[in-house]
């Protein structure tokens, strides 16, 4: 078996691949096939149920983590150790979207930036659930910050950190749980007791790696420290998710801007608690947050390739290569 060291490296490596090759075609990207395999069997096994929703939960799980644990297993019985490194790459490579994400929050700034708000209108539901309908610039702009701080947890720490724990089958569990989430996990008529399994789940695996995610803010805005904690204290608990308010919270500290406010979903209106102490967000700062959610990224990449580097090191000083395997 691949020793722990190493799977940290092959989650690491998982990000540089992502940032050269990104996602592919939805026809051929597993998520997608994920997601369209689930919209079907919701179809047949939907009910007004939360054992139900367990069901349909459970059924994802193992949709996404069987044929995953299957091809681990028959590598790690090889004893390919760079076989099994590479497996945990690609797989975890594919349950991440940090290359994605920045470049829809990237075309939606350049839009803001042209004057082509009707274009950044169109492009909003690639990234956020709210009614583009009648936004202006500054609501484009707030929406696209608190997205690409939410999604560096579901899209980047949150995959990375749990195929630091399971290997590239915790990575793949995880992408099933959230994308259920997003799929099932809403508080209306048709999914509150159906998708209560799926949202309350997503919520126990993000909570650790929302966390996580605010303390490298701090670490990455180090003049803004003290006021990131303030608002992760005592501002985030206001919000309705226990680990988006998080990240947003330390986002809008980190950035000196005021994140939160008015929400709406089609024909339901949120008023979400005020984050952060500072101004109204700004198409500027679209970049200013692109910058800082790859700041996070690169260092929980480079946290986790740090164990397998200090064991090379000490193997290289002659010492015992403890973890090398």
């Amino acid at each position: 078996m691949t020793g722990w060291r190493l799977r940290c490296a092959s989650a690491g490596a998982a990000v540089v691949l992502d940032h050269l090759v990104g996602d592919p075609p939805d026809r051929l990207h597993p998520v997608a096939w994920f997601g369209r395999a689930m919209t079907r069997r919701e179809a047949r096994a939907w009910g007004d149920d939360r054992l139900r929703g367990v069901g349909h939960l459970g059924a994802g799980v193992a949709v996404a983590t069987v044929p995953v644990a299957l091809a681990w297993a028959g590598i790690r019985r090889s004893g390919g150790a760079v076989a099994d490194a590479a497996l945990c790459a690609v797989v975890v490579a594919a349950t991440l979207g940090a290359r994605s994400l920045d470049r829809r929050a990237a075309e939606i700034g350049e839009a803001l930036a042209q004057g082509r708000i009707e274009e950044a209108r169109r492009l909003l539901p690639a990234l956020v659930g709210r009614d583009p309908r009648g936004l202006d610039e500054a609501e484009i702009a707030r929406a696209v910050v608190e997205s690409l701080a939410e999604n560096t947890v579901d899209a980047v720490v949150a995959p990375l950190l749990w195929a630091a724990v399971g290997g590239p089958v915790g990575a793949a569990a995880y992408r099933a749980v959230n994308t259920l989430d997003a799929m099932v996990g809403y508080r209306d008529d048709r999914y509150r007791r159906f998708g209560w399994a799926s949202a309350r789940t997503d919520d126990v695996a993000n909570f650790v790696p929302a966390r996580v995610a605010a303390a490298v803010v701090a670490l990455c805005s180090p003049g803004r420290a003290s006021g990131i904690v303030r608002a992760v204290r005592r501002q985030a608990p206001g919000h309705p998710s226990p680990n988006a308010g998080v990240v947003e919270a330390a986002f809008a500290a980190a950035l000196g801007l005021r994140l939160g406010g008015t929400n709406r979903y089609g024909e339901v209106v949120e008023h979400r608690v005020e984050l952060g102490d500072g101004r109204a967000a700004m198409p500027g700062d679209i970049v200013r947050a692109r910058l800082l959610a790859r700041r996070v990224t690169a260092v929980v990449a480079a946290a986790l390739a740090s164990p397998l580097a200090l064991a090379l090191l000490r193997c290289s000083t002659g010492r015992p290569c403890r973890g090398v395997r």
